[in-house]
């Protein structure tokens, strides 16, 4: 269990690792150092950050093995104070986590979390009156179960207190799994994180909260991933099948698990290198924006289909997967719309296609090619530009077997992109 310092005279002990641990780790204390240390990063790097709150203080086991009792703050409030103090920018503080339902090695019931939230919102708010931009308070954390997250909502919608209702997804199960790749390349596996996102989506549209669905941990398998498979070119298949379904279901943000860690992380553990997920995350920050469209693929369903706005740009933007290991696809673009004669009419002659591939055709490669072009950091360490080919608009696209293909259409005019 974590804990921070609140006083800068008394030893702070750092983790150490410990096999018989739950977690492989001894219990250990966040130092005022440390934490300024990574708020250093954070301004050089630009990152926006979102803090997890230790949950468990103060809590005792109860009857039916869950933790019960209220949440003792006083430690989370010095950390949060510290913060305020020294000016440091979050966007974020997150209460708890994997604590809800059935849990991650314990469990709370939803009226106690709610309580606590509660208390927290209050706490924050008596921070943070004098400073112009108040961090969201994000919970609960955990995995979804309707039951657990209803409740949680209704006790906590009339006080405001949560900003962002989060769950966490690991929709390809253990990391240990032989069938990932499988699993991976299965349409009807995909579809089965839609039932959590479009159910939570409905609870929240039900229930009259003002908070918004948040996935705030993702990474495909749990248990770290698997190596070769989580940190190479196949998992962008269901990373970026996952973006677009919870884009679908209304999700305001998505948080992969994790920059750097373990076999999911998008760097290297050990190079830091990019691997293809992060290719396939830059691609998606720069050609989907926010604005959803609906759309209907008419053939095979190993090609999934999904169409946005497209970002700081005209027209829209698709992505095209295709889970099949042998049989390509020539895809045409049309559209239903007819509230205006120019609606989907390609008024210019070219669009920008970006083929993802794997580096010779091999789906567990850690090297992907763009456009047949191997993804490589310079001599310098740079990201490569992501250029794409001009191709005639009036041609077919061309889907490769296990490719994904974005394509922006500057000229088609969606009504709800114009």
């Amino acid at each position: 269990m974590v804990t921070y310092q609140t006083d800068p005279n008394k030893v702070c002990k750092p983790f150490v690792a410990n096999a018989s641990a739950y977690f492989g780790y001894s219990d250990g204390c966040l130092s005022f150092a440390r934490w300024d240390e990574l708020h250093e990063f954070f301004n050089k790097t630009g990152a926006v950050v979102v803090f997890g709150l230790n949950a468990l203080n103060g809590r005792i086991t109860l009857a039916d093995g869950s933790l019960g009792g209220p949440w003792n703050h006083t430690n989370a409030e010095s950390l949060i104070r510290y913060t305020a103090k020294k000016g440091y920018t979050m966007l974020g503080w997150e209460f708890g986590n994997e604590l809800s339902g059935e849990g991650v090695g314990t469990r709370i019931h939803a009226a106690q979390y709610a309580e606590d939230v509660i208390k927290l919102k209050s706490l924050v708010d008596q921070i943070y009156q004098d400073i112009p931009d108040e961090p969201l308070l994000i919970a609960p954390a955990g995995f979804y179960e309707e039951n657990w997250y209803g409740e949680f909502i209704d006790l906590t919608k009339s006080s405001s207190s949560v900003n962002v209702i989060s769950h966490h997804l690991y929709s390809l199960g253990s990391g240990k799994d032989e069938h990932l790749v499988r699993n991976i390349l299965d349409p009807f596996y995909l579809d089965g994180v839609s039932w959590t996102l479009s159910n939570l989506s409905a609870l929240i549209k039900r229930t009259g909260t003002s908070a918004a669905a948040w996935v705030g941990e993702a990474g495909g398998a749990y248990g770290g991933g698997r190596h070769l498979v989580t940190d190479s070119f196949v998992s962008s298949f269901w990373y970026l099948d996952q973006l677009a379904l919870s884009s679908k279901y209304g999700t305001k943000t998505y948080c992969r698990q994790s920059l750097i860690g373990e076999c999911y992380g998008l760097l290297d553990t050990n190079t830091f290198k990019p691997n293809p997920d992060y290719y396939s995350a830059l691609l998606w920050h720069k050609l989907m924006g926010p604005k959803v469209l609906s759309v209907n693929f008419n053939g095979t369903n190993k090609i999934r289909a999904y169409a946005h706005c497209a970002k700081h740009s005209k027209g829209i933007t698709l992505l095209l997967l295709n889970l099949d290991q042998t049989i390509g696809a020539q895809v045409e673009v049309s559209s239903k719309a007819t509230n205006s004669s120019n609606s989907g009419h390609l008024m210019e002659s070219t669009r920008e296609d970006y083929h993802l591939t794997a580096a010779d055709g091999n789906l567990y490669s850690q090297t992907v090619l763009l456009n047949g072009e191997a993804l490589l950091l310079n001599f310098f360490d740079e990201i490569p530009a992501l250029k794409p080919i001009k191709v005639d608009s009036s041609q077919p696209i061309n889907v490769a077997p296990l490719s994904i293909v974005f394509v922006h259409l500057p000229s088609f005019r969606a009504p709800a992109c114009l």
